[in-house]
């Protein structure tokens, strides 16, 4: 027979090989898996004719798999796992908001978002089994992209092709200053004191520290190096260096203000948080309009759950009530 019209083996008669390999006892095996124990066996033998090999080494008082049969063995069960998986992805297509659901974040969102979005998921969809993952926006979008997260929670604009973004909310930016700064405490700053300041970033690769130099810009502020590493000039007490000193998260850049080494930039939905750990800190706002930054999920062009991301963002929106925050329409 050509390899192109070799005969396929049923499901029915790995699960029957499967069960044998297992106990090593037909009787056995047939209870196990609800079959007949001549059913089992005429099974087996199927599958051993359209193999072309022999899987078991029968005997007068013991069923022994063949070296043919120890191998395929491991290859049948590794089928009929996938094929269970099949099914369980299947229920979960049936059921909205159940089986895994793996959610990125960025670690500027992540400690402020999630308790709101955890609330939200136990409350209202409690069968869905949310997997979170906090990376920065590159390792995110290529997650996305792979297959390996279904959704992201991030700043935009992302300007990705075949990436849909839902929009959930916009947020200030305030000023984090130590006790003794002149703009402490201030309201209705205007976005060209940025360029006087030693402002703190946070290190690369994260999108808050390019939305704060594109805010530093808007204001007129030199911004040393167009390529992947930009920096500050200037600014205060280091009139005409560059700033270098940076933190991988808003934790630690806070701290570093209190200790008197700048002021930084952070988002309101952090304010709380992140401020209220050190007694050394003033905050102010800026005029209006504020530099703020905007925050969406964000899924795979025509994603096979497109549907249920979108109902998830109307029950964020209507969620995020207590928060520091301007709510989107819902447009895409």
């Amino acid at each position: 027979m050509s390899k192109g019209k070799r005969r396929q083996p049923s499901l029915a008669q790995l699960r029957a090989f499967a069960a044998v390999a297992e106990h090593l006892h037909f009787r056995d095996a047939a209870a196990a898996i609800g079959m007949s124990q001549p059913a089992l066996s005429g099974a087996v033998s199927a599958l051993e004719e359209t193999l072309g090999v022999t899987l078991l080494e029968r005997t007068t008082r013991k069923v022994l798999l063949s070296p043919a049969g120890e191998r395929l063995a491991v290859r049948a069960k590794a089928v009929l796992d996938e094929v269970g998986a099949l099914l369980e992805e299947a229920e979960a297509v049936r059921a909205p908001f159940t089986g895994v659901l793996r959610l990125g974040v960025i670690p500027t969102v992540a400690p402020y978002l999630l308790p709101t979005v955890l609330r939200l998921v136990h409350e209202r969809y409690p069968q869905l089994d949310l997997q979170v993952h906090e990376e920065q926006t590159a390792n995110l979008i290529d997650g996305l992209n792979t297959g390996r997260l279904d959704l992201l929670l991030l700043a935009v604009p992302l300007g990705v092709p075949g990436v849909v973004e839902l929009p959930l909310f916009d947020e200030d930016f305030v000023l984090v200053t130590p006790l003794d700064h002149w703009l402490g405490g201030r309201e209705g700053i205007p976005r060209e004191a940025l360029k006087e300041l030693n402002l703190l970033l946070l290190d690369e690769g994260h999108c808050l520290r390019d939305q704060a130099l594109d805010i530093c810009r808007e204001a007129g502020r030199e911004i040393k190096g167009a390529g992947r590493s930009p920096s500050l000039e200037g600014g205060g007490r280091r009139e005409g260096a560059p700033v270098t000193t940076t933190a991988a998260g808003l934790s630690t850049l806070v701290q570093l203000v209190a200790g008197g080494l700048g002021c930084t930039l952070l988002p309101r939905t952090a304010l709380k948080l992140e401020t209220t750990r050190s007694s050394q800190l003033l905050t102010g706002s800026f005029a209006e309009p504020a530099p703020s930054r905007r925050i969406a999920l964000a899924m795979r062009t025509g994603a096979a759950r497109g549907a249920e991301y979108e109902e998830l963002a109307t029950a964020l929106r209507e969620a995020l009530g207590p928060l520091p925050v301007r709510v989107c329409d819902g447009g895409v």
